[in-house]
């Protein structure tokens, strides 16, 4: 078996074309009989899968080869056959004498795209065969499975009209290419490739900026002043407003078979959409303002708890990540408002100090 490496620097099987010009010296296959399988182990012991399951899925199923028997003359007619016990049931017993079930690995799929072996006859007497394999291998999922590679390759070969190949042993060391690259490949991509990844780790960092701009990141270190409130007064109601909310970035990489995702939070206030009117500039009123931006920071610490609790599905965690997100952000906008509702904007004292108390309680957990 060959490979070439793409430009995105995975290898993929090339098909190979192998020249047989003589019968093998093993038992001839007896004409009409079933294509038994010679078993053999795996020269290089798998460690990261075992094949859970075979199916067949060739377009025709009837039989894996069409053959002329060995009469010395030109047959007028081929006949065909089958593998012993069907396609799917021969190679699962091969793949499992090759790669000794482990259930502590990965569970791996093969679906059979192709397997045919065709005999044709060539105008110098000769006849030529030739046997097309084609492999998908999967990991096996509850829900849907993960397509991981193909393994597609072509051999021929050549015999006299009067001689018999053994296409078990044609067939057997097809098989044994296939499953030799599948499982280099494996231990190639098993500790980087995140469709190997067996769990998810998540990693929280809070984003800062050098040198501060528009956007105030949250900091225990950094209250906001009057300074901040850069946009013009609006509004008849009220005398301040700010507008903070949260987010958050991702990097992933995966590293020896987990995924490891590094979140850096975001709680934020742009000073371009914090404004305060003359009258409202007074330590009482930024308090207030102040407060709005500690319960995004709250929220911030309930979307990253709540998350540390689940345990995400490497196929989807992202999806969790994301409706979490959801949740808190709503979350957040509804105590924004009982905030409000509660201290009247901040013009009922004895409810806004009952907040104080209750945000600062929040921060110390």
């Amino acid at each position: 078996m060959s490979s070439v490496l793409n430009r995105g620097g995975l290898w993929l099987p090339v098909i190979l074309y192998m020249l047989v010009f003589c019968p093998l010296n093993s038992k001839a296959q007896k004409t009409n009989a079933e294509i038994v399988l010679t078993n053999r182990q795996l020269n290089e012991k798998p460690n990261e899968f075992y094949i859970a399951s075979v199916t067949d899925e060739r377009p025709d199923r009837s039989a894996v080869a069409w053959l002329f028997s060995a009469t010395g003359n030109l047959p007028a007619v081929k006949y065909k056959v089958d593998l012993q016990g069907g396609a799917a049931t021969a190679v699962k017993q091969f793949a499992d004498y090759a790669i000794p079930v482990n259930k502590m690995l990965r569970p791996v799929v093969i679906r059979i795209k192709k397997l045919k072996l065709t005999e044709a006859a060539m105008a110098d007497g000769r006849i030529e065969g030739r046997l097309e394999i084609q492999l998908w291998f999967e990991l096996k999922k509850a829900e849907d499975n993960v397509h991981l590679i193909d393994y597609p390759a072509v051999t021929t070969y050549y015999r006299g009209a009067g001689q018999q190949y053994d296409t078990g042993v044609l067939l057997s060391r097809a098989l044994e290419a296939g499953l030799m690259y599948f499982n280099r490949w494996m231990n190639r991509e098993a500790d980087t490739n995140i469709k190997l990844a067996k769990g998810v780790k998540l990693i929280f960092t809070d984003y800062s900026e050098q040198p501060e701009g528009d956007t105030i990141y949250y900091s225990a270190k950094r209250p906001l002043t009057w300074n901040d409130f850069q946009d013009k007064a609006r509004g008849e109601k009220y005398v301040a407003e700010v507008q903070p909310s949260f987010g958050y970035t991702e990097q992933v990489e995966v590293v020896k078979s987990i995924v490891v995702v590094k979140i850096s939070m975001r709680v934020f206030l742009p000073k371009s959409a914090a404004w305060v009117k003359p009258e409202g500039r007074t330590d009482y009123a930024l308090n207030h303002e102040q407060r709005h931006f500690d319960i995004v920071a709250v929220i911030a610490r309930h979307f990253k708890r709540a998350l540390m609790t689940m345990k995400l599905p490497v196929d989807n965690y992202d999806g969790y990540i994301n409706v979490q997100y959801l949740d808190s952000y709503r979350e957040m906008n509804q105590l924004q408002d009982q905030y409000d509702n509660e201290t009247s904007h901040g013009t009922n004292q004895y409810y806004q100090q009952e907040w104080n108390m209750k945000i600062d309680g929040f921060l110390r957990d």
